[in-house]
């Protein structure tokens, strides 16, 4: 099974959930619906962004052949699983696999992933007919720690709303639902459905250390009023007996560009950030990532995402707060390769990119390459075609 779309991209909602359930997905396909027909044979190439109606024999044979060369791809990356992503010089980079369903736990111990950096706990409220009972919530939290072990998870609360809506929760039309009443604004402005999950993720941890993180917060006092909301359903809960996590880590995902003013107030009240870049980049540039029109039109390793994202890295490093990086940006080993340059060492990924991506760090210098980005960045040039050259000069594998 796989989808094709007249429309969308790499970071529209709906493809990253049909990547997270394992359906190839091709988008920007023009005019697709016009040229074929029903029962028309179709050959899906996602990596090359290629789609062949009706394809003649030749073109079978030969891909074919390069399903062949992808599977002998995977068996090298596989035997990569047990092994550390440490790069040439001793740089170590923690990946972390992102999830959402619980058919995505088989692939934590099958990707050799350290952990689960983003669960993404909306996907269980994007598939249900009906606002899932916290019972419901706190069976499948449990089975996420459980399939983890002592690997570590961070959960980040429900990010609905918005163009992410639900049929049981509508908030009305909006003009531009990105920017609207979704993530934490919407759960602070319905605080019983924080509430439920604070409660059904606390249930789901006893003795062991709770991640939580919020998404979109946009200034402190957001954070601040969430945080207050998890630790009042804790208090309440211990009150009653109720056995709860041993240990409680808060942080944020940095996706909306106002927080990174607020940095110095802000990283001191947070265990960790996380960069949701799919978010951000729009942000940056004004522009909707799921419009056709535009889906092309800025790219992720533009001197500006970079510049921005350098700014944050090291912000956070001097105040001692581990940084990742979520999203897709991170998964594709270019742009991992740039993101470590700029002194990332943590990233959570699909769980089919651990294998590339780690196959790239253990075949790179970081310390040179950090060099080189920094003048890249003073500049202003296409560091897209910069890094592909650094690669092929220095035998970095990116696939």
């Amino acid at each position: 099974m796989a989808i094709v779309l007249e429309e969308g991209s790499l970071t529209a909602h709906v493809i990253i959930i049909a990547r997270a359930m394992g359906v190839p997905v091709l988008g920007q396909v023009k005019d697709i619906r016009a040229q074929i027909a029903e029962g028309d044979p179709l050959l899906l190439d996602v990596p090359r962004g290629v789609l062949f109606v009706r394809p003649p024999d030749a073109v079978i044979e030969q891909f074919t052949e390069q399903v062949a060369l992808r599977a002998r791809r995977q068996a090298e990356y596989q035997k990569l699983r047990d092994l550390p992503a440490v790069s040439t010089d001793g740089e170590t980079v923690a990946l972390f696999m992102n999830a959402g369903l619980r058919t995505d736990l088989e692939n934590l111990d099958e990707s050799g992933a350290d952990g689960i950096g983003l669960f993404r706990t909306e996907f269980q409220f994007l598939v249900s007919a009906s606002l899932p009972r916290r019972e419901r919530q706190t069976q499948l939290y449990h089975a996420v720690l459980a399939a983890a072990g002592n690997r570590p998870v961070t959960f980040r609360t429900v990010d609905i709303g918005g163009d992410k809506a639900v049929p049981y929760m509508n908030a009305g039309p909006e003009e531009n639902p990105a920017m609207g009443y979704r993530a934490l604004r919407l759960a602070l402005g319905r605080k019983g459905l924080l509430k439920a999950q604070a409660r059904a993720l606390l249930e789901a941890a006893p003795g062991r250390t709770l991640r939580i993180m919020f998404p979109m917060v946009s200034e402190p006092w957001e954070f601040q009023e969430a945080k207050a909301l998890v630790l009042e359903q804790l208090a309440a809960q211990m009150a009653r007996g109720k056995e709860m996590p041993a240990e409680l880590k808060f942080g944020a995902m940095l996706e909306v560009p106002a927080l990174a003013e607020m940095l110095d107030i802000f990283l001191p009240q947070v265990d960790f950030l996380s960069i949701g870049t799919n978010d951000l980049v729009q942000f940056l540039f004004a522009a909707d990532r799921s419009h056709p029109e535009l889906a092309e039109r800025y790219d992720w390793l533009s001197p500006a995402v970079l510049r921005f994202l350098k700014r944050v890295i090291v912000a956070a490093d001097a105040a001692g707060k581990p940084v990742t990086i979520c999203g897709e940006m991170g998964g594709r080993p270019l742009a991992a390769m740039a993101m470590i340059a700029l002194g990332v060492r943590r990233l959570s990924i699909t769980p089919a990119g651990v294998g590339p991506v780690k196959a790239m760090i253990r075949t790179l210098d970081v310390a040179p390459l950090a060099a080189a980005m920094d003048g890249w960045l003073r500049d202003g040039g296409n560091i897209r075609t910069r890094l592909v050259d650094w690669a092929e000069r220095h035998s970095v594998k990116l696939g």
